[in-house]
């Protein structure tokens, strides 16, 4: 059974089935004329229509292929760049974190280095340890270092650092144990200041700062002392570090110091455990300190001489005896210090003389 569509055209042709058979004709006449006639530059008319019917839409096409095209490129190249970024961005990051670990390898390495130093010219005998853990109180400060009792930490034993003085062990495991530090409010611990030897108990109090208690308000303290350990609680040893003061005021009873501790100044990270407690003298305040002394060393092949004694024709200091020397040596080379140049310090002076002595008693030669 055919459909409506069917029959309607079925209806069409059977009704303009004449008029129909001669449009066709005449088209087939029009593409032959078409195709037989020529135009001036000898071109088929009907490949001219073509490509006057087709040009258009060549374009539209066209300019749809590139769009298209010019679209897909771009986006793969903005896929690429995604890729390479995100590829920059996860190395970029594990470089910053391997710079991140080289520095603090290299912190650790000097502080190392600082505590080795620190531990060869200190007369106590130290062991070094690494904090690994901290309390989980709030007010309690409270850190856990790798050493216990199986390397002889003993509880009460101090902890210090090249800075100063850090707390004491409260508590000994046996490959860890329990520090408490002078920041902890129930730490105490006998101190004396180093300008006015002022003495006193250093006190935690729960946080970054601690207090020297006990001193009487007619005692003189400066801001910007230092207190030094006193000894006298045995547990610290005599003259390390423990504080420099920030503030002094008066109080009801005594005077009221606050001191910024001095094992703190460089972070905690590997500490010091005193085995055997050496007493040390504290510094006095007036004296310079060594490391800012810097004496010209001697001429190549200069002996280290003793001291002149008693009544010999020159004493001084070793920079007495060295200016000499250069002064010498600059003699025996004609130079004159002061006009340019300089003499060649290598070469040692001639010997002096030695002096004429004369008996006692001897009589001056009479002047002309």
């Amino acid at each position: 059974m055919n459909g409506p569509r069917d029959w309607t055209m079925e209806v069409f042709l059977g009704r303009y089935r004449n008029i129909t058979v001669l449009v066709l004709v005449l088209f087939a006449q029009l593409l032959m004329l078409a195709w037989q006639v020529r135009g001036k530059q000898d071109v088929r008319l009907i490949r001219v229509w073509a490509v006057t019917v087709i040009t258009p839409i060549a374009k539209v096409v066209e300019t749809v292929r590139s769009h298209t095209v010019g679209f897909a490129q771009e986006y793969f190249v903005l896929l690429r760049a995604a890729e390479e970024n995100r590829r920059l961005k996860d190395e970029l990051g594990k470089l910053k974190l391997q710079n991140q670990f080289l520095r603090s390898e290299l912190e650790m390495a000097d502080r190392v280095r600082a505590l080795a130093a620190f531990q060869a010219r200190s007369p106590s005998k130290t062991i070094a340890a690494r904090i690994i853990a901290a309390g989980a109180g709030v007010n309690s400060k409270l850190v856990y270092i790798d050493r216990g009792a199986t390397s002889g930490i003993l509880r009460g034993m101090a902890v210090i650092t090249p800075d100063g003085i850090v707390g004491r062990v409260l508590a000994v495991y046996p490959i860890a144990s329990q520090v408490l530090l002078v920041t902890d409010p129930t730490f105490a611990a006998g101190v004396i200041s180093q300008k006015h030897r002022v003495q006193g108990t250093l006190k935690g109090q729960g946080h970054s700062t601690c207090i020297v208690d006990y001193v009487q308000n007619e005692e003189k303290v400066e801001v910007g002392e230092m207190f030094y350990t006193a000894g006298t609680d045995r547990v610290f040893p005599k003259g390390l570090p423990a504080g420099i003061v920030k503030v002094v005021r008066p109080g009801r009873t005594f005077k009221e110091i606050i001191v910024s501790p001095a094992g703190f100044q460089q972070g905690l990270e590997e500490v010091l455990v005193v085995i055997e407690g050496v007493h040390q003298q504290i510094p006095d305040a007036s004296q310079p300190s060594a490391s800012g002394i810097y004496i010209l060393p001697p001429p190549p092949g200069e002996a280290p001489q003793a001291a002149p004694a008693p009544g010999s024709q020159f004493q001084g200091t070793d920079a007495d005896k060295l200016k000499e020397r250069y002064r010498a040596i600059g003699a025996a080379q004609g130079h004159r210090f002061g006009e340019g140049g300089a003499p060649d310090f290598t070469v040692s002076p001639a010997p002096r003389p030695p002096a004429e002595s004369k008996p006692p008693g001897a009589a001056k030669p009479p002047s002309p």
